[in-house]
């Protein structure tokens, strides 16, 4: 398939490590970084952002200094981000990467990030007038109101979207009403063609129940090394709990508990819940990528030899 800019052959070489959140993607990004010369390009979507560590499962410091990291606590958490700022900047650390004779890593799990900065994403045109209207209902409304509308005009896209993500909401509502047809009518049209790296695309995955065992049992590590603490020092510093990476799981969950909404028990078997849905959520679009290869997390040889491959070609 051909790029935009030449030959596939000509473009940069990247490796992806994609899979649910929690089954160990940080690691393998770290042992392939010291393995292959490489270097991490974070697109976890609430990782560029300060302050929240615990909650985003962000590497740690130890693990930060065994590899160079890129993208990681790059932002306040006020300031706005989205797919197309995060392709950009992207793009030139990925250049600068290579420029050292290194490899791009690319480990998270925000899968419209990667899509945008492997295959680009569709332009569309959105007037200021329509912008403007939608940002006055979600304040009169609320955005239970933008979803459902969005769910009776685009129902493919509101499966795809979580109800609290305010920005997908908006920008599929926004696409919907410039131009008169869906988001995911649109998408499908553009079908991700451009080929902007060569890539290749490793997928973890483990048994969905010792997934889910994993995943309770880190909801209950993050609380204990501090969780509600780090929640409390966001709002404490004057961060609106209605910002964007605060509705993320744990976030969110710790705030209703300390504004009164929840209990704790019940905060925390939420939270529990909504990581199993997001693993879910993440595992039904990287499975739907026929280009991503699956592999156990305990299969580091059967990885390390699929990289050597793609990198020896």
């Amino acid at each position: 398939m051909n790029s935009k800019n030449g030959s596939v052959e000509n473009l940069k070489k990247v490796v992806a490590v994609v899979g649910p959140t929690g089954v160990g993607k940080t690691a393998l990004g770290i042992e392939l970084a010291e393995r292959f010369s490489g270097e991490i390009v974070n697109f976890d979507s609430v990782q560029v952002y300060r302050y929240l560590d615990l909650g985003t499962a962000k590497p740690t410091p130890e693990e930060r200094a065994r590899v160079p990291h890129h993208l990681i606590d790059i932002l306040e958490p006020d300031e706005p981000f989205n797919a197309a700022a995060f392709v950009e900047r992207a793009d030139r650390v990925i250049t600068e990467i290579t420029a050292r004779g290194h490899l791009p890593i690319l480990v998270g799990g925000t899968g419209l990030y990667l899509r945008a900065l492997l295959h680009g994403l569709f332009p569309v045109e959105v007037p200021e007038e329509i912008r403007l209207r939608l940002r006055d209902r979600l304040i009169r409304e609320g955005l239970a109101s933008l979803y459902e509308e969005l769910r009776q005009r685009d129902p493919e896209a509101a499966r795809r979207i979580h109800p609290h993500d305010r920005v997908r909401v908006l920008r599929a509502l926004e696409v919907c009403l410039a131009t008169g047809r869906t988001f995911s009518e649109l998408a499908r049209a553009h079908a991700f063609r451009e080929r902007r790296y060569q890539a290749l695309k490793i997928g973890l995955n483990i048994p969905r129940e010792e997934l889910y065992r994993r995943l309770d049992e880190r909801v209950d590590r993050m609380l204990a090394q501090g969780l509600l603490e780090e929640v409390k020092s966001l709002l404490e510093r004057g961060f609106s709990p209605e910002l964007k990476p605060l509705q993320a799981i744990g976030y969110r969950h710790m705030i209703a508990y300390l504004t009164g909404q929840l209990s704790f028990p019940e905060a925390v078997r939420l939270m529990k819940r909504d990581t199993r849905r997001y693993a879910k959520r993440q595992l039904t679009w990287f499975r739907a990528d026929p280009e991503v290869k699956w592999f156990h997390p305990a299969d580091r040889e059967a990885i390390f030899r699929e990289v050597e491959r793609f990198l020896a070609v």
